[in-house]
């Protein structure tokens, strides 16, 4: 068990050792719980997402960066930033692609998406809808206490789907944009907590999605995190079903944990040992209920400034690059 010094008002490691958190296991899965997430995939899949590419923003990193839209379910239009190969006057081949999803801080810019995480690759970097200054929309609110609690009346309504439905039409807008990379088998996805969250719930259904990396994510085990304090988004759904204890029948739904049990392609989980934004035992259960080949890398802390928080990061960067090295060749 990792300790660090802090004020929280409750331990952020919640009492857990690496050994028990090793242990901690997926809730129970509903029997439609497949069903429910193949027919919003095929729904994603039939939205022409018409993407629109907007002049280069930034060039570093080997890539160039541009503004992009794109169309997602429910005919709202996403914005994000696609990065490409810079090259020289024409833009080298694409030998790998990526979705990198972003946190529940939202996203204002490409950020720490780039660098990417193998040479030669190009990258889609939306903001999921309601998130970052690009996917705002009317009465979806843009700050995560908020945001997480929109449509969470029905499995329908709730929000989270329609986010992950955004990653899967920024897959198809990636495709679209770069259609050398239809069909490769080398497209990856990562995402950080809540990216993570949505990743894990995404990457079941899509088999365009070769390989996944999920940092801190977020949504794991709804049924001990109802029970488990925290600072994140995490503490708001905590309050609503004090208030409304009906809503687990639509949390099991969106259950990050109860989804990795249906991925069966490659995913490295990199899941922290204290973290007052994530409780550690959602993150390690998604590790845990993985079907697929699977990683673990063990951080400190998630959502944490600590002494070595830079080297950490930067092995969390290297050991994504060898991963998807691995798996997308």
């Amino acid at each position: 068990m990792t300790s660090f010094v802090h004020d929280f008002p409750f331990d952020p490691a919640h009492g857990r050792t690496l050994d028990e958190l090793l242990a901690v296991p997926a809730p129970p899965v509903p029997d439609d719980f497949a069903d429910f997430w193949r027919a919003r995939y095929a729904a994603a899949r039939e939205v022409a997402t018409e993407p629109e590419l907007g002049p280069v923003e930034e060039e570093r990193d080997g890539v160039r960066i541009h503004g992009v839209t794109y169309t997602s379910v429910g005919g709202v239009r996403i914005g994000g930033w696609v990065a490409l190969p810079a090259g020289g006057a024409a833009r080298e081949p694409v030998r790998h692609g990526f979705v990198i999803g972003h946190g529940y801080g939202g996203r204002q810019e490409a950020g720490p998406g780039v660098p990417l995480p193998l040479p030669s690759s190009a990258a889609i970097l939306p903001c999921v809808r309601g998130m970052g200054t690009r996917a705002l929309v009317d009465g979806i609110p843009d700050v995560s206490a908020g945001h997480v609690l929109h449509g969470i009346e029905s499995r329908d309504t709730y929000v989270i789907g329609d986010c992950v439905a955004d990653l899967w039409c920024a897959a198809s807008a990636l495709e679209e944009l770069v259609p050398e990379l239809a069909g490769t088998g080398r497209l990856g996805f990562h995402g950080e907590s809540f990216g993570g969250g949505l990743g894990a719930l995404a990457l079941p259904w899509d088999e365009r999605i070769a390989a996944g990396q999920l940092t801190v994510p977020t949504f794991g085990n709804h049924p001990l995190r109802l029970t488990l304090p925290c600072t994140g988004s995490g503490e708001a759904v905590r309050g609503y079903h004090r208030e409304h204890p009906e809503v687990v029948d639509v949390l099991r739904y969106f259950d990050a944990a109860t989804a990795a049990g249906f991925v069966a392609r490659p995913t490295l989980v990199a899941a922290a040992l204290f973290d007052p934004s994530v409780p550690p035992p959602g993150q390690f259960a998604v590790h845990n209920a993985l079907a697929g080949e699977r990683e673990l890398l063990v951080l400190p802390a998630g959502h944490f400034e600590y002494e070595g928080l830079a080297e950490d990061v930067a092995g969390l960067v290297e050991a994504r690059r060898a991963f998807f090295g691995k798996w997308l060749g």
